[in-house]
């Protein structure tokens, strides 16, 4: 989805919101769907990070909103990946055009697919065809080597005068790294903390369902990932879909609670030769007793709704991960 013709992403619903946690911005954009994926910007001292950058498609919101904050491009040292799945890091290489300063920080195992994207490409389009790739992802642009830094675990670095760290944070994708910024006490965590769409919030209270989308999916290392991002007891976590939660230990202990009820239920699924549509269907069950005790049963049927596209990728990434990795 790219920005209403004529009309500047600055006056766009939901265009981006100043977080309660000092110096973070959470920028839409606006892939899918308003509040589906969410880039945010950490500030200190005048110098900027950007962690994740949607698609390209999304890349005029992100400037627009450095351009609405009064940043200049130049300010921007940092664009920092969680991992290169499209939805997160198809942007990178089209956004640091336009920031001459910035660098890229990425997982050691995610460098080489920014520097040659051909593979990504062509693995989404196998999937998907030519037309939904280009109308989703827009034009993934390569980025040069010298402008990737390949990070290691508990790599510190400084942003102005706050200290940020780099957690690898394996179970999503063997790729996967999270962002603690030690000022604000909170952790960025791209898809290792889940998905929570704000939608669904009842009562003041936040859903959350694992992200187990194909084809890295390791159950056993994501919830050590969660647990890391728990004991280090944030004030909150940042996800890509969508932006900041708080309540850490309950929604911990849900994310926690799901993981190991999915991982049975695809066992048994594949124990009494279902299929993926069988699979499917027994995650949308269990999806709707959830949200039916977080909510009622008419809000459960509406929130099912809105997790259809999640449901179909999380069923792919745990029957991918009960025929390869499980025997």
């Amino acid at each position: 989805m790219s920005l209403t013709p004529n009309k500047p992403a600055s006056q766009q619903a939901g265009f981006f919101v100043a977080n309660a946690d000092p110096g973070i911005i959470t920028v839409d954009t606006h892939h899918v769907r308003p509040k589906l994926d969410a880039s945010h910007l950490i500030i200190d001292s005048g110098r900027v990070a950007i962690v994740d950058t949607g698609t390209a498609l999304g890349v005029p919101y992100i400037l627009a909103a450095l351009a609405e904050l009064d940043i200049e491009p130049h300010a921007v040292d940092y664009i920092l990946l969680t991992h290169i799945h499209l939805d997160h890091a198809g942007g990178a290489g089209a956004l640091l055009k336009h920031l001459p300063n910035a660098k890229v920080m990425v997982h050691p195992r995610g460098a080489r697919h920014l520097v040659d994207p051909s593979r990504l490409i062509a693995a989404t389009i196998e999937v998907y065809g030519k037309e939904f790739f280009a109308a989703t992802y827009g034009n993934v642009v390569p980025i040069a080597a010298e402008r990737v830094i390949s990070s290691d675990d508990d790599h510190e670095f400084t942003l102005g005068n706050r200290t940020l760290s780099v957690w690898h944070s394996p179970g999503h994708a063997i790729h996967h790294q999270v962002f603690v910024d030690q000022f604000a006490r909170v952790i960025i965590a791209g898809d290792a903390f889940g998905v929570s769409y704000r939608e669904l919030d009842f009562a003041g209270k936040a859903f959350i369902i694992p992200a187990t989308t194909p084809s890295q999916l390791d159950p056993p290392a994501m919830m050590a990932s969660i647990e890391r991002i728990a004991q280090w007891h944030p004030q909150a976590v940042y996800v890509t879909h969508y932006s900041r939660l708080t309540e850490i230990k309950r929604l911990t202990a849900d994310l926690i609670a799901g993981i190991q009820r999915w991982s049975e239920l695809t066992r048994q699924v594949k124990q009494q030769q279902g299929n993926l549509s069988t699979l499917k269907a027994v995650l949308s069950e269990d999806i709707q007793r959830q949200l039916a005790t977080h909510s009622n049963p008419s809000f459960a049927a509406q929130g099912l709704e809105l997790l259809t596209m999640d449901i179909d990728l999380d069923a792919q990434g745990l029957w991918h991960w009960v025929n390869q990795a499980v025997k």
